[in-house]
């Protein structure tokens, strides 16, 4: 039984932990803005405590949807993500990859805008929430 417990435990240990995920393998692709297409655009607004500023724009370009961060500066902190999430809060949400305001983010097909509607910047060690931006 003991044995039973110490595998159970390890393999939730090894399923919990999040994976980067592949789609952030198919980021910093470059954006050829004169063919894009604006699908959307916000600006983020930080959570309490935290300073920082800038604006989010979702493109279309040649049939992959792209997300980049413009004039984006935030409060440093560990473990950043970029989110998209069905809520203001990282409940629901697709993991695109590490916080980088010069990555052009790249949205999988799979993902639909009209559900995944929020932006979030998130610590993801910390389960810290730090700027919320809803494109329209």
């Amino acid at each position: 039984m003991r044995t039973f417990l110490i595998l159970s435990v390890a393999l939730f240990s090894l399923i919990s932990c999040e994976k980067e995920g592949e789609f952030t393998q198919t980021n910093n692709q470059p954006l050829n803005l004169s063919m894009a297409v604006l699908l959307k655009s916000g600006q983020f607004t930080t959570t309490s405590g935290i300073s920082g500023s800038g604006n989010v724009k979702i493109y279309d370009d040649n049939n992959l949807r792209k997300l980049v961060l413009e004039n984006y500066t935030i409060e440093n902190g560990p473990d950043l993500k970029v989110y998209l999430s069905t809520t203001n809060a990282p409940n629901t949400f697709v993991n695109l990859g590490n916080l980088n305001p010069e990555t052009v983010y790249t949205i999988p097909n799979s993902v639909d805008l009209n559900v995944y509607k929020y932006v979030l910047i998130h610590c993801q060690q910390y389960n810290h929430l730090f700027a919320i931006a809803l494109p329209n």
